[in-house]
């Protein structure tokens, strides 16, 4: 097993990187194909979610395996490898398989313990497998992964580390009401139809608000998603065309929107024109207090002088989307959450009065403060276990074929002997030539039982792998016999599926 993984996530890269390296679908499918034509690579998986973009790999070489994935990943987000590096971070065997599943887990999560990340890793593996560049190694791995996070969540309290990335991030908007009071009666206006889109509508259906209003590109998926909030909705549920968000956004008290679009879907003067105020000229603002404008801009005006914006890697022009974080006098009007990645509202509509706006940004700088639960020492406990069960049973599979490879040739051994003996001893009947055949055979697996059931259990423990070389050359087996029976059971059908 030489598995790796070269990735970035909102640990260790900040958000103005992330949203520009964000994958769309078609990026995901090109980088996987790409992965593999590259060579060093024999098998490919993509993570990509809001919060982390990472690619995996079955490797014959560590450095030539980092820098041609770096080199993909910098291809295919269209991030300069220069500007990236600094953000990769890089994990081999073990401790690729140990990152795996603590992500699965959600220990890697922005906020702890949240579940959708076993979704995402659930599509990341379903287009591997349609793609074909998921073999063996990263359907065991992603199936394993899959398992892990489900126990993680059954066994222990982990959920109770931390919420949902909706419910945590409508906390904020509440700034420390309980969500369900605070939403009760409210509009809310929901952009996008996806999975963090209708777990946002579910949500804040199950909060009480009065009426969910339901926006995407596609009608027909928004259509579906109100026909499943309406069995559960005791307000309205409606859905409209994207084109009607700007009527929509002037009778919405919650905005909450998560797309896929590479631009932005709310722009801060489209808000500011749903609220009536006047956002060329803050001064203007009706209840708008003279020292917060005046305190936002000279913020603003520090904030690019220090040269910050560079340093994270925004470009001079999208400096002006970065939100400026001052809390105003004036209680909000509009809460809108953001939870697209890259960012679905411009970060500026922050600065509007009566606005309230979180987005991933905000909910990485809160998060850093989230409670966490006794229950993480539990599942990190879990992943540890399951690490090390992992690969042993990988190194266990690994000298399978050389273990088959051996029975086979002692069959044919066997099939050329009776053979040979029956030329000899013409005379024998059926029974005879059947008890001696079954003689034979007991006799060449009682031989091989015991060496064959001790290897396996030698190479399944660390340092194991040289075994399978060892009864290669021992027993003189043909590699193309060893690597017929591995091609076999990579091309099983049922192998890896769940």
């Amino acid at each position: 097993m030489s598995l790796l993984v070269v990735g970035l996530s909102h640990r260790s890269a900040p958000v103005s990187v992330l949203e520009r390296a964000a994958l769309e679908a078609d990026a995901r499918t090109k980088l996987l194909q790409d992965t593999l034509a590259a060579q060093p690579a024999t098998e490919a998986a993509v993570l990509a979610t809001c919060n982390r973009i990472e690619l995996y790999a079955d490797v014959d070489k560590f450095h030539a395996g980092v820098a041609e994935l770096s080199t993909l990943l910098a291809q295919h987000s269209g991030v300069g490898l220069d500007e990236l590096t600094p953000y990769l971070y890089v994990h081999y065997e073990d401790r690729a398989v140990h990152h795996l599943f603590s992500v699965a887990c959600g220990l890697d999560s922005m906020v702890v313990g949240e579940g959708q990340i076993l979704g995402q890793i659930k599509d990341a593996l379903a287009l591997g497998q349609e793609l074909h560049t998921a073999g063996r190694l990263l359907n065991d791995l992603f199936q394993q992964a899959l398992r892990v996070g489900k126990r993680a969540h059954s066994e222990t309290g982990i959920d109770r580390a931390g919420q949902s990335l909706v419910t945590f991030g409508l906390e904020q908007l509440a700034q420390g009401a309980e969500v369900t009071g605070w939403a009760a009666g409210k509009r809310a206006l929901v952009i996008g139809a996806g999975s963090m889109s209708s777990l946002a509508a579910a949500t804040l259906v199950r909060a009480g608000v009065a009426e969910v209003v339901v926006a995407n590109r596609t009608r027909a998926r928004a259509d579906r998603l109100v026909e499943i909030l309406g069995q559960s909705a005791a307000g309205a549920a409606r859905a409209v065309e994207m084109a009607a968000v700007a009527d929509e956004l002037t009778r919405a008290d919650i905005v909450v929107s998560c797309t896929g679009a590479t631009g932005l879907v709310l722009t801060a003067h489209a808000v500011a024109q749903a609220l009536g105020v006047d956002f060329d000229h803050p001064e203007k603002a009706p209840g708008a207090p003279v020292a917060r404008v005046v305190e936002e801009l000279d913020q603003h005006a520090a904030w690019v002088e220090n040269g910050s914006a560079t340093a994270a890697g925004v470009p001079a022009q999208d400096r002006s989307v970065r939100p400026v974080r001052v809390a105003s006098a004036a209680p909000a009007r509009l809460y809108l959450l953001d939870l697209a990645m890259p960012r679905d509202i411009d970060g500026a509509a922050h600065r509007v009065d009566g606005v309230r706006l979180v987005d991933i940004e905000s909910l990485a700088e809160a998060s850093a403060d989230a409670p966490m639960a006794a229950d993480v020492d539990l599942v990190r406990t879990i992943v540890a276990d399951e690490v090390a069960a992992f690969g042993a049973a990988q190194r266990a599979a690994h000298i399978t074929p050389t273990v088959v490879a051996l029975r086979t040739m002692a069959a044919d051994v066997v099939a050329g002997e009776i053979a040979r003996l029956e030329g000899r001893l013409p005379g024998l009947d059926e029974k005879q030539r059947a008890e001696i055949t079954q003689t034979v055979r007991r006799v060449v697996d009682k031989l091989l039982h015991a060496p064959t059931v001790r290897v396996k259990q030698l190479a399944s423990e660390p340092g194991g792998a040289g075994y399978a070389d060892a009864l290669r050359e021992l027993f003189d087996l043909d590699p193309q016999t060893v690597a017929a029976v591995s091609r076999a059971d990579l091309n099983d059908p049922n192998r890896g599926r769940s």
